[in-house]
């Protein structure tokens, strides 16, 4: 069961309760009897586990920033100058 926090709206008191998820929250304060509110705070995102960097997706070579960017542009140069040789010769 998930525990509450309530601050009263009159005297800013605050307090905690247990309870349930269908439980209807509480609107009346135990120290005052006046008009309370549910507070809500963030909740923090933890990320466990493999895949949530950058560098756990890629492979070795990329793990230096050069990757697979320099093994296709060196495959595009060595086809263009093959290309050359072709033409030259014709």
């Amino acid at each position: 069961m998930p525990i509450y926090e309530y601050e009263c709206n009159d005297c800013c008191h605050q307090f905690e309760r247990k309870q349930r998820f269908d439980e209807e929250p509480i609107a009346i304060c135990p120290q005052c009897q006046g008009k309370c509110r549910r507070v809500i705070h963030s909740v923090p995102v933890i990320f466990k586990g493999s895949g949530f960097y950058v560098t756990d997706s890629r492979g070795t070579n990329s793990a230096s920033g050069k990757g697979d960017k320099a093994t296709t542009k060196k495959a595009a140069t060595e086809k263009t100058a093959a290309e050359k040789v072709s033409t030259e010769s014709e």
